[in-house]
């Protein structure tokens, strides 16, 4: 073995290289032939014997594999992987798998009743029923929901006591009971359970175990803002304020914000205005600059007012241009993922995101631009300037056109309509939405004309504005071509499918048309989307009243009263069916009812008078015939149904008294006169002498008169008759109804001196019968066109809101306080 072992040279000279020519001659393969052991092993079988039991040594000096020494076998490692193993040498079968072993022991039963998994169990419960109570939160079924929180306290309590009587104290599972309880208490807050909510709370922060637990003070500062508890709520946000560290700079920023909102709240406006500061200057937001420019506009600060505008106007909204989603060539797999890209959530929140800076930019420039210049019109014009200037210059039209709404307010028609008309150059979008606007105005004036040809230009400017093609119609229904409204107001539908005026409309044009089937079809769909439009339950009701079902008109009417139970028009008509019906019980609460919320309608008063009399209670009637009295003191019929239930209820002195204050007052009323001569006549009294005497000379008077107008009719025949053939373009309909404008049209009284009363019984009894429901300005009436919805383009977007008549001007509200206090913030 020493040949083999190389000393260092005692020489200081290194020689790098030295030894790489030396090799082992065991493999030096080119003397293999010359080599007879070798030669032999190949040619027979000898190499394939068992090792002598001498030692093979390598040339290294360590045994061989296999090879044995001193007595014992150097084990052949690098094959028994493969299954070559010593028992292979004694004669056993290849078994690599070890499948001569037999199969595997059976598993050992799992034993349910052990503790260990009793606990296991229980926490897999406790985690379901949590789950489940946070499901059932977001569906809405909020009594569920803290009935499983409930459920699952109680289950972990009873975890813990068996985990405290198996294992340590330490081995709790505090992360369970964390959530349990957290779950419980939003549960209870979510329910308005706020005082066990705020107690849960009180157990998760005390508890020193729970980390990061502080942060929940936000949430017992947002129940206490709730309670208007708005000390509390300040101390607890700041507490949670102190408790979170400044690299969570997202949670401050919106704690802070509620910390200003409730400020707000108190009235502390500096205060609320050190908070948003902090926060615009730190974290810019939409929400915090809208609350900014609200504190400056509470303090009265024009400068600052401006300069927290200009700042909202700034923040940015981190979203991406709407020329992402256009396709730029032809690439068919690019414009799959730009078709797919483009009303995704991502886009839709983009959207909302816009649309949401929109409004309050919209808002702040209403609200501030009356006050931060001399004038309204002024502070627009700044606030115009600012916004072209910025990346919202569509708003720019907007809100020039919002300060035509602000002239409207102020009852200053002119300039409103010469702002509006100043957009007729502008782009088809604004001069589609400014030409509404006029049309609207001319039709409110009865100038329809003008509103005709607004209109038109509307409609040419945006074929598929529905609020331009409902006022077209309206213009069409003005002119009495109800035919041609209906397709108006039907394109109006087929562009805006959700445009209720149109759909409302069509369906008074059709009751004009008497096609009751289809108008009633018409609001039985927008009863489906405005469950309770006061004006669509009415339609439907007179609907069915047209086509003789008083049964399902009471039922709809009884629908009304529920939505608006104070309207007395409603309960008036009610009791009039009922009367109709002949159930006079009913239709005297509801005609009660109507008089107690309205005591000056005099239809109502006339029959509940009447009604008393019927019923044989004169002295209750008196005092409703005496309200008519006062309300239309020179109708002598009121004043005489006064004296006459006096002498009804045997009160003679009480009648004789009113009968001559009546003749006081309309000494030629015969009828007074004749009661009066009647009862001085039964007393007894020296006075009938003169009454007698007057009453003579009246009957006179009245037969000479009469024998004058007969007279005068007989000469003027001939003359009559040639007039009426060069008469004007038709007739004057004298009878009660109604014009289309909505103005009643009430038969005119003829009164003569002789005749006031028909008879002495009948003439006493007063019609009960009413007329048609409502009067000029009072709502919910059929042809009036205070019923045709004219709309006017909401400059916020297409149809945002509408007027529900044409005479009502929609007054936008201007925000003050931010009640949108953000989502309780919930640590992961």
């Amino acid at each position: 073995m020493m040949q083999n072992v190389h000393l260092a040279p005692e020489t200081d000279e290194d020689d790098l290289y030295s030894g790489y020519n030396d090799y082992n001659p065991t493999y030096d393969t080119e003397e293999l032939e010359n080599d007879t052991a070798f030669q032999q092993a190949v040619r027979t079988s000898h190499g394939r014997r068992p090792p002598s039991k001498t030692s093979l040594t390598s040339s290294l000096g360590r045994p061989m594999t296999g090879a044995i020494q001193d007595g014992v076998a150097r084990p052949m490692t690098a094959v028994r992987a493969a299954g070559f193993t010593k028992a292979a040498l004694r004669g056993s079968a290849f078994d690599p798998l070890g499948q001569s072993r037999g199969p595997a022991p059976p598993l050992e039963a799992k034993n349910e009743d052990s503790p260990e998994e009793k606990i296991r169990q229980l926490e897999k419960k406790v985690n379901e029923l949590v789950e489940e109570s946070c499901i059932a939160n977001s569906c809405g079924d909020l009594k569920l929901a803290l009935e499983k929180a409930k459920d699952a306290g109680r289950k972990e309590r009873v975890l813990v006591r068996q985990r405290e009587q198996v294992t340590t104290p330490e081995n709790i599972n505090l992360d369970l009971t964390y959530s349990v309880l957290f779950n419980l208490a939003s549960q209870y807050s979510a329910n308005e359970m706020y005082a066990e909510a705020l107690n849960t709370y009180q157990v998760i922060v005390k508890n020193k175990m729970f980390s990061n637990a502080g942060r929940l003070k936000v949430n017992m500062g947002n129940i206490y803002l709730k309670q208007r508890n708005y000390s509390k709520a300040i101390k607890f946000y700041r507490m949670a304020l102190d408790q979170i560290p400044s690299v969570h700079k997202e949670m401050r920023i919106k704690i802070m914000q509620n910390i200003g909102v409730t400020f707000i709240k108190t009235g502390q406006y500096s205060d609320a205005i050190n908070s948003f500061e902090h926060i615009m200057s730190m974290a810019p937001n939409l929400k915090a600059g809208f609350n900014l420019i609200l504190s400056y506009f509470a303090v009265g600060d024009r400068e600052k007012m401006k300069k927290a505008f200009q700042k909202l106007i700034a923040v940015p909204l981190e979203i991406d241009e709407d020329d992402k989603y256009i396709s730029p060539n032809d690439d068919p797999h690019t414009n799959l993922v730009i078709e797919a890209i483009k009303n995704d959530h991502l886009r839709q929140m983009e959207r909302e995101r816009k649309a949401m800076a929109e409004k309050y930019i919209m808002t702040a420039a209403k609200l501030i631009a009356p006050v931060i210049e001399s004038s309204f019109a002024i502070g627009y014009d700044w606030c115009v300037e600012v916004v072209k200037a910025s990346q919202y210059v569509e708003l720019a039209n907007d809100l020039e056109i919002n300060k035509a709404i602000t002239y409207l307010r102020q009852k200053d028609f002119n300039q409103a309509v010469e702002t509006l008309k100043m957009f007729e150059k502008k782009d088809s979008r604004v001069k589609s939405a400014a030409a509404t606007n006029l049309s609207f105005l001319y039709y409110l004036e009865n100038e329809f004309t003008q509103a005709n040809s607004y209109a038109d230009l509307a409609v040419n400017s945006d074929r598929y504005n529905p609020s331009a093609l409902t006022n077209k119609g309206n213009t069409v229904f003005a002119n009495g071509d109800y035919e041609k409204a209906a397709e108006f107001y039907k394109e109006a539908l087929r562009n805006d499918s959700s445009c209720t005026e149109a759909l409302y409309n069509i369906g008074l044009t059709y009751k004009k048309l008497n096609r009751l089937d289809e108008a009633l079809d018409c609001f039985l769909k927008l009863h489906a989307i405005l469950r309770n439009s006061a004006q669509v339950l009415y339609q439907i009701a007179n609907v069915y009243e047209i086509m003789e079902d008083p049964n399902q008109s009471i039922e709809w009417l009884m629908q009304l009263i529920s939505v608006v139970p104070t309207d007395s028009r409603a309960l008036s008509k009610l009791g009039e069916l009922y009367d109709n019906e002949g159930d006079k019980s009913q239709a005297f609460q509801y005609y009660y009812e109507s008089y107690r919320y309205f005591p000056s309608n005099i239809e109502v008063i006339e029959w509940l008078g009447a009604y008393y009399i019927d019923t044989q209670f004169c002295e209750k009637a008196i005092k409703y015939f005496e309200r008519a009295a006062l309300i239309q003191p020179t109708q002598v019929k009121w004043q005489l149904m006064v004296a006459s239930c006096y002498r009804r209820s045997g009160n003679y002195q009480k009648a004789l008294d009113t009968y001559k204050d009546i003749h006081r007052k309309f000494p030629e009323n015969v009828e007074c006169l004749r009661f009066l001569v009647r009862l001085c006549t039964d007393i007894g009294l020296k006075e009938v002498q003169e009454y007698a005497t007057k009453l003579k000379r009246l009957e006179k008077m009245k037969e000479i008169r009469e024998q004058r107008i007969k007279s005068g009719r007989d000469s003027s025949g001939s003359s009559r008759s040639k007039r009426e053939g060069s008469a004007g373009s038709g007739p004057y309909d004298l009878r009660a109804g109604r014009d289309l404008k909505g103005h009643q049209v009430q038969s005119p009284h003829f009164t003569d001196s002789g005749q006031n009363s028909s008879s002495s019984s009948k003439g006493e009894r007063l019609s009960a019968k009413l007329r048609s429901l409502p009067g000029t300005n009072e709502p919910y009436e059929s042809s009036s066109n205070k019923e045709i919805d004219a709309s006017y383009v909401d400059p916020l977007g297409p149809q945002t809101e509408r007027p529900k008549t044409a005479a009502k001007k929609r007054i936008d509200e201007d925000d003050f306080a931010d009640e949108e206090l953000g989502d309780d913030l919930l640590p992961e």
